[in-house]
């Protein structure tokens, strides 16, 4: 009793004497982040909204969006979870440099990024002049030119999250996996992936969202074309020239849709002790 007395008295106490210094600049923060969301929401035209959202124009634009968000999260975890263990777990030259380059998409303007990848996958690209020649796949201005285009700038945020996972797992249990006959793959698949299956999660959800509202990439890789690579945002974008109500109408979609599916997420995969 007595030690854990002495354990509650060392514990940090959390909300209590918040330095003035500190709190005033966390209360702008906190405004400046709500701030905008309140005003999409005081500004949205709710009478007309029910009449915006039924139409045909934004529910294949969500439809897109999020079979495109989806496919894109589920091509960077076949993809993404084999890189985050190669840089987790292994050492190679120049794996720092492999580190930066995968980051790379976090901080690369999305317009350039769509440039690059239409340099590569391009019709005349680097590697698209032979998929057209050979096998006659063009990827540019298609549904699956925008999961490619979303799945270059959503996947570091799956791989950092399940690197760091990794990285705090202890790998004393894949040693022993190993010492016990199991191969390094079966070691991966039987021990590692239970243990770093909510980083995958809370990475997979950090995916879908950014994939989700992507919009530099697609539009330049991709193009708009309603039902086809006309997603979400681009809808935004589109209506917002010519109809500002249909534009905070769409929105209101994505939050709401962003919202629930971090909500309905978090307490499952993102909580911490």
């Amino acid at each position: 009793m007595k030690g854990r007395a002495d354990t509650l008295k060392g514990a940090p106490r959390r909300g209590r004497g918040v330095p003035l210094p500190l709190l005033l600049p966390a209360l702008a923060g906190l405004a400046f982040l709500l701030l905008p969301l309140l005003a999409l929401l005081v500004r949205a035209p709710w009478r007309s909204l029910p009449e915006q959202l039924t139409s045909a124009e934004v529910w294949e634009a969500l439809r897109l969006s999020l079979i495109c968000a989806t496919a894109a999260t589920a091509l960077s975890l076949v993809i993404g979870v084999p890189l985050a263990w190669l840089l987790a777990r292994t050492d190679f030259p120049g794996r720092g440099l492999v580190r930066a380059l995968v980051t790379l998409p976090l901080v690369l303007p999305p317009v350039v990024g769509g440039v690059a990848l239409l340099l590569a996958l391009g019709r005349n690209g680097v590697i698209g002049q032979w998929l057209d020649a050979w096998f006659g796949i063009t990827l540019p201005f298609t549904t699956t030119g925008v999961i490619l285009a979303e799945t270059f700038v959503a996947m570091p945020f799956l791989v950092i999250s399940v690197e760091g996972t990794l990285r705090a797992a202890d790998p004393r249990y894949e040693e022993a996996a190993t010492t016990l006959g199991a191969s390094r793959f079966t070691a991966f698949r039987r021990v590692t992936l239970p243990l770093i299956a909510p980083g995958i999660a809370a990475g997979s959800v950090l995916a879908w969202a950014r994939a989700l509202g992507e919009f530099g990439a697609t539009i330049t890789f991709a193009g708009n074309f309603p039902g086809r690579t006309q997603t979400m945002p681009l809808a935004v974008y589109l209506a917002l020239q010519n109809d500002p109500a249909a534009a905070i109408a769409l929105s209101l979609v994505l939050l709401a849709v962003s919202i629930a599916v971090l909500a309905g997420l978090r307490d499952r995969w993102m909580t911490t002790s």
